[in-house]
C-alpha cells in the first residue's frame, strides 16, 4: 500500500532545485517575475509546491488535458489533487538536482522522501506552455554508496555543450541500441575514452572494466538485463536521459538513463530503474510510456 501512495505522490513530480543550479534558477525567476516563466521555470514551480504549499503552480497544468503515466494514480488533474491529498501535511522532502528541457519537454532528477528515500526521474510535456503529460519512474535509495563511493544522485550538473545536444542525443541512442537492445558487446570499448567511466548505478563500480565485471557476475548467477525497445531520448547540451523498457531478471521494468557525454565519448552515467505495475493494478489506462 505504501508502494502505491508513494507511486501517487510522485505522479506530481515534486521537488526543488538544489545548490549552485537551484540557486541560480531561483535567482532567474525573481529576475523574470514580470514576464512569462520558460517551461522549466513552470516545472520548477510546480516542484517546490509540495514543500511551499503554493496553490498557484498547479494553474501551469492544463486542467482540461493531462495524462498520466505514473500508473498508481488515476488520470487527469482529479488525480494529481487526489495525489495531494494522500500526503500526510509537512510530511514531503524533496531535492532535484538536475532539471532540462528539451523542446517541450522538461525532464528532472530528484531525491525524493515520500514513506521512505527514493530517486526519481519525471518527464512533463508541455503544450501552449501548459503541463499536458507525465511520465516517472522511481527506485528505492541504497543505504550505502556503490562500490566506487558514488550515490545515485551525485556527480556533475554543469551543463554545457547546447549546440551539440542534437550529436551527442544520436550518439547515446546508437549507444543503448547497439549494447543494451542489441547485444553488440564487440562495439562497447568504442563509446568511452579507454577504461574511464563514472559510474552512479548502486551496484557497479567506476570504469569500463567494472561495467564489465559486474554483467558477467550477473550472468553467472543466472540474472540477464535485456533493453527489448527505446521510447523516449530527451537531452539538453552534455546530458541524454533514455527510456526504455525491458527486462531485469524476470522482472518487467521500465529504465531511465541519463548519460554525460564529454568530447564525444559516454563519462558518466546515472539510473533508474522500476518495475511496471501489474495491470490489474493501474489506475489509469494511459501505460508506463
Amino acid at each position: 500500500m505504501k508502494r502505491i501512495i508513494l507511486f501517487t505522490a510522485l505522479s506530481a513530480g515534486l521537488g526543488i532545485i538544489s545548490c549552485n543550479h537551484g540557486n541560480q534558477l531561483s535567482t532567474q525567476t525573481k529576475k523574470n517575475k514580470n514576464m512569462e516563466a520558460s517551461n522549466k521555470e513552470k516545472v520548477v514551480a510546480l516542484l517546490k509546491s509540495i514543500e511551499t504549499g503554493a496553490k498557484e503552480p498547479v494553474a501551469y497544468i492544463n486542467p482540461d488535458q493531462y495524462v498520466q503515466h505514473n500508473l498508481g494514480i488515476a488520470n487527469g488533474l482529479a488525480g494529481f489533487g487526489e495525489a495531494l491529498q494522500q500526503l500526510p501535511p509537512n510530511s514531503a522532502k524533496v531535492n532535484t538536482v538536475r532539471a532540462f528541457q528539451d523542446g517541450d519537454y522538461v525532464f528532472t532528477h530528484t531525491e525524493y522522501n515520500f514513506f521512505g528515500p527514493k530517486i526519481g526521474f519525471d518527464i512533463f510535456r508541455f503544450e501552449n506552455g501548459k503541463i499536458v503529460e507525465h511520465w516517472d519512474n522511481l527506485q528505492e535509495t541504497p543505504s550505502k554508496p556503490n562500490p566506487s563511493g558514488h550515490t545515485m544522485i551525485d556527480g556533475s550538473t554543469d551543463i554545457k555543450d547546447f549546440e551539440k545536444t542534437e550529436t551527442n542525443k544520436a550518439l547515446v541512442k546508437q549507444f543503448v541500441e547497439d549494447i543494451l537492445v542489441n547485444g553488440k558487446m564487440d562495439k562497447l570499448a568504442g563509446y568511452f575514452d579507454g577504461d574511464n567511466y563514472i559510474q552512479h548505478n548502486p551496484a557497479i563500480p567506476d570504469n569500463l572494466s567494472g561495467l564489465g565485471a559486474a554483467l558477467k557476475a550477473l550472468g553467472e548467477q543466472g540474472i540477464f538485463m535485456k533493453y527489448d525497445k527505446i521510447h523516449k531520448v530527451l537531452g539538453q547540451g552534455n546530458f541524454v536521459l533514455v527510456v526504455s523498457e525491458g527486462h531485469f531478471g524476470k522482472d518487467h521494468d521500465a529504465f531511465y538513463d541519463l548519460f554525460r557525454v564529454e568530447n564525444g565519448k559516454i563519462a558518466e552515467h546515472w539510473d533508474v530503474i522500476e518495475t511496471i505495475l501489474p495491470q490489474e493494478q493501474w489506475k489509469n489506462r494511459n501505460g508506463k510510456f
